[in-house]
C-alpha cells in the first residue's frame, strides 16, 4: 500500500540526514515500513518507523530497537539484512534491505495449496534462514507466512524479527501471548515460554498450510484455536489434500508434536532432515546385498586333498580312475555360498591326446574364458588412459588453453587504450567500433562500460566492445526558487542527486520555500540552476531554503528577545545600552545579525535602552526671560514664566528686559526631556 504526503506526513521527509522517504509499504500495531532512499550510497532501504504514540512507552521502545539489534547479529542469504537503527526527535527507526516483491501469504492467497515440491523448496530456504538464526542464540518466535517475502528475483527471505530473544533469556511474555496464534507452540500457550523448538512448531503449520491452503485448526475465538494447539494433535496434510506423499505427512507430524522433545532440536536438525545431510553424515544409508538361490562351481581336481582345504591341485596328472570331470552344484545360503562337501580325489580337467600339456574340453574352456577377461581388462585399462588423456587435454583447452572460459575485466573509468590492452591481456578481442551512452557517473570520454557486461564468463576470443560515456544525459528543470520544499524535492528526487539542504534566513521568502538551487559542472565549477534550464542527470542539486525573516524583537524586554532568537536557532550576542528618549528603560531599540547570510547559529546583537537623556539643568540666572526660554527650550525642557503684573510690561517686551533670578528646578539639577522649569523674575 501507498500514500503520499497529503495523507501521511513521513513522506517526503529527509531522517537523520540520510534517507528520504518516498511511499509507505505497510502499517504493523507497532510501526509502519516505507520504501526511503539511502542519499548516502544511492539505494533504496526499507525503513521501519515505530508509531509515535508508543514513543513514550519504554516497553515498546526496548521491543522495537531490539528488533535491530537481534536482526543486526544475523547475515545469511535468507535473512533480511538490516543497515541501520537510530532516534530521531523521539522516532525510533530501524533500516533494512528492501525486497521487491510478495509475501507467502499473498502467494497462499493467489493460488491456495502449494504442491509439495513448491513447499518444499520455500520450506528449504525458510530453516536456512531460521537455522542462521538458532545458530546465533536467537529464537524468532512470530514464525507466519506474512514474514516470509518471495523476490521478484527469485529469493525467498526471512523477515521481522520483533518479537526475537535470545534463547538464553527469560522468554515469557507475562499476562499476553506475543505472536499470531494461529502458530504459537503448544508450551508457549500452556507456559509463555518458547525456544528454537517453538519455532519448528511454527515451521510445521506453515508447511501444513502451504500443502493444503488453510490452517489445521480454525475458530471464532483466538482462544478456541490455542485451545486446540494446546490439547490437539496437528492432523497429516494428506487428511485434507490426498496427494501430499506421506514423506511430508511425516514431516508435519514430527516438526508438530505436541511435546517439544519430540521435534527437531532447531532448524538445522529439520534441514538436515529434509535435503538428506544427516543421512549422509551418519552413514545411515543401508546397501540390501541379494544372493542366488543356486551357485554352481568348478571345482579343480586335486591330489587326494578336500576342495574346502584352501588349496587346488597343482600336479596337473590325470588319474586313471576317473574318466569324467567333476562338477557340483552348490546351494545358497544365508550367509553366503555354502561349501558342499567334496569326494576326496575328485578328479579335475583332464588332458587329452599325446601332446604335453593338452585340457580336457571343460578345462579348455576355463581357460578360454579367463584368457578372454585378461583380454577385456587390457582393452578397458586403455580406454580409461585414452580417456583421461582426452578429458585432460580438454580440460587445458577449455581451462589456460585457446578455448577457455574469462571474465571480462572492469574498465569503466579508464581511457579506451587503457580498455583495449586490459580485454587483450584477458585473450578477448576488443571490437573495432566503440559505443557510447550516457553515464551520469563516469566523466565523458572515459570507458563506460562494455559489452558484455564486466565480470561475464565467455571464451577467450570473443569480440568485445567498448562502450565511451558521452556524459550525463541533460535533463530540463522544473521551476525551483520561490516554490515549496516538498514540491521540488518531489520534482528532482529521481533524476538528480539531492544533497544536504542548506537553511537561511530571508525576509523576501516564506519559510520552507526554496531560495536558491546550486549544481556542479563536470569541470568541478558550481553553476546557478536558476539561470540554466537543462542540467546533467544524477548531478548534485544543493538546495537554499528560506527559514523566513529574522525575528523582529525591537521594543521587547531583553529577556523576551532572548527567547525569540532563540526559538529560531539563533544567538544572543552583545548587548549593548544606549539613552533613548522614545524606548523605555531595558527595552531593545534595534538588533543586528553577525554575517550574511544569517543561518542557524548566527550571533545577533542587541542595543538596550537605558531610558530617556539626562539633562542637567544649565545655570540661567541673569539671563533675560527671552535668552532663558530659548536655552532651555533647545535642551527640549517646557518653560514657565509667571505673567508680569507690573503696568510698564503693558507698554514694552518685558521677557526681552526683565532678567532671571532663579529657576525651579534649581540650576545644576538633573532633569530630562519635556521636563516642565518655571522661572522667577524680578517685575
Amino acid at each position: 500500500m501507498t500514500t503520499n504526503a497529503a495523507t501521511d506526513p513521513m513522506i517526503g521527509r529527509m531522517i537523520d540526514q540520510r534517507y528520504r522517504v518516498r511511499s509507505r509499504i505497510a502499517r504493523g500495531g507497532m510501526a509502519t515500513v516505507y520504501l526511503a532512499t539511502d542519499v548516502r550510497l544511492e539505494r533504496r532501504v526499507a525503513i521501519k518507523i515505530m508509531h509515535g504514540h508508543l514513543a513514550d512507552d519504554q516497553a515498546f521502545r526496548e521491543r522495537f530497537i531490539q528488533e535491530a539489534r537481534s536482526a543486526a547479529r544475523l547475515s545469511h542469504p535468507n535473512l533480511v539484512g538490516v543497515y541501520d537503527q537510530g532516534a530521531e526527535d523521539d522516532t525510533a527507526y530501524i533500516v533494512m534491505e528492501y525486497i521487491p516483491g510478495i509475501t507467502l501469504r499473498d502467494l497462499l492467497q493467489e493460488h491456495r495449496a502449494l504442491t509439495p515440491e513448491q513447499a518444499t523448496d520455500i520450506l528449504r530456504a525458510v530453516l536456512a534462514g531460521l537455522a542462521s538464526a538458532h545458530r546465533a542464540g536467537i529464537v524468532h518466535r512470530d514464525l507466519k507466512p506474512e514474514n516470509v517475502l518471495l523476490a521478484d528475483d527469485g529469493r525467498i527471505k526471512l523477515g521481522d524479527f520483533g518479537l526475537a530473544r535470545a534463547t538464553t533469556a527469560n522468554t515469557a511474555t507475562g499476562a499476553a501471548l506475543l505472536g499470531t496464534i494461529a502458530y504459537l507452540s503448544p508450551e508457549l500457550v500452556t507456559r509463555g515460554a518458547a525456544d528454537s523448538r517453538s519455532d519448528i512448531y511454527a515451521v510445521g503449520i506453515m508447511l501444513y498450510e502451504m500443502l493444503t491452503g488453510e490452517q489445521p485448526y480454525k475458530g471464532d475465538q483466538p482462544m478456541q484455536i490455542a485451545y486446540q494447539h494446546a490439547n490437539d494433535t496437528v492432523p497429516v496434510p494428506s487428511a485434507a489434500e490426498p496427494g501430499v506423499p506421506p514423506e511430508l505427512d511425516d514431516l508435519v507430524a514430527w516438526a508438530t508434536a505436541r511435546n517439544p522433545d519430540d521435534r527437531p532440536m532447531d532448524a538445522r536438525e529439520m534441514l538436515d532432515h529434509v535435503s538428506g545431510d544427516r543421512q549422509r553424515a551418519t552413514g545411515q544409508y543401508r546397501t540390501a546385498v541379494l544372493r542366488p538361490e543356486n551357485a554352481t562351481a568348478i571345482l579343480p581336481a586335486g591330489d587326494g586333498r578336500a576342495a574346502g582345504d584352501g588349496r587346488a591341485a597343482s600336479d596337473g596328472r590325470a588319474d586313471s580312475g576317473d574318466a569324467t570331470d567333476a562338477t557340483r552344484v552348490i546351494a545358497g545360503s544365508p550367509g553366503g555360498a555354502a561349501a558342499a562337501p567334496v569326494r576326496r580325489g575328485a578328479p579335475g580337467p583332464r588332458r587329452t591326446g599325446s601332446q604335453p600339456g593338452a585340457l580336457s574340453p571343460a578345462g579348455q574352456r576355463l581357460a578360454d574364458k579367463s584368457a578372454k577377461r585378461r583380454k577385456r581388462g587390457w582393452i578397458a585399462l586403455a580406454v580409461i588412459l585414452v580417456l583421461v588423456i582426452a578429458a585432460g587435454v580438454v580440460g587445458w583447452a577449455l581451462g589456460p588453453g585457446p578455448w577457455g572460459n574469462v571474465r571480462i575485466p572492469e574498465v569503466a573509468g579508464k581511457s579506451v587504450t587503457q580498455a583495449r590492452q586490459l580485454l587483450q591481456a584477458q585473450g578477448l578481442q576488443p571490437a573495432a567500433r566503440t559505443g557510447t551512452r550516457f553515464d551520469a557517473v563516469v566523466a565523458k570520454g572515459q570507458v563506460s562500460t562494455t559489452k558484455p557486461a564486466a565480470a561475464r564468463e565467455v571464451r577467450k576470443g570473443t569480440a568485445v566492445q567498448i562502450v565511451v560515456s558521452g556524459g550525463p544525459r541533460m535533463i530540463a528543470l522544473p521551476a525551483i526558487v520561490g516554490q515549496p520544499l516538498s514540491t521540488v524535492t518531489a520534482a528532482l528526487d529521481d533524476d538528480f542527486q539531492l544533497q544536504d539542504d542548506r537553511y537561511e534566513f530571508s525576509a523576501d521568502a516564506p519559510a520552507d520555500t526554496v531560495i536558491a538551487a546550486t549544481g556542479v559542472l563536470p569541470g568541478g565549477d558550481t553553476v546557478d540552476l536558476s539561470t540554466v534550464d537543462e542540467y546533467g542527470e544524477r548531478g548534485p542539486v544543493t538546495l537554499t531554503v528560506s527559514l523566513g525573516a529574522v525575528p523582529d524583537v525591537t521594543g521587547r524586554t531583553v529577556a523576551d528577545a532572548t527567547t525569540t532568537l532563540q526559538g529560531v536557532g539563533l544567538t544572543v550576542g552583545a548587548q549593548q545600552e544606549r539613552y533613548d528618549d522614545d524606548v523605555p528603560k531595558g527595552q531593545v531599540i534595534s538588533s543586528q545579525v553577525e554575517g550574511s547570510p544569517a543561518v542557524r547559529g548566527s550571533t545577533v546583537d542587541l542595543v538596550v535602552s537605558r531610558g530617556p537623556t539626562p539633562i542637567t539643568l544649565p545655570d540661567v540666572a541673569g539671563k533675560t526671560i527671552a535668552d532663558a526660554t530659548s536655552t532651555l527650550e533647545n535642551l527640549g525642557l517646557q518653560v514657565t514664566v509667571p505673567d508680569c503684573t507690573n503696568v510698564l510690561c503693558r507698554l514694552t517686551d518685558w521677557k526681552a528686559l526683565l532678567r532671571v533670578d532663579a529657576t525651579d528646578p534649581v540650576q545644576g539639577s538633573t532633569v530630562y526631556r519635556g521636563d516642565e522649569i518655571t522661572l522667577s523674575y524680578r517685575q
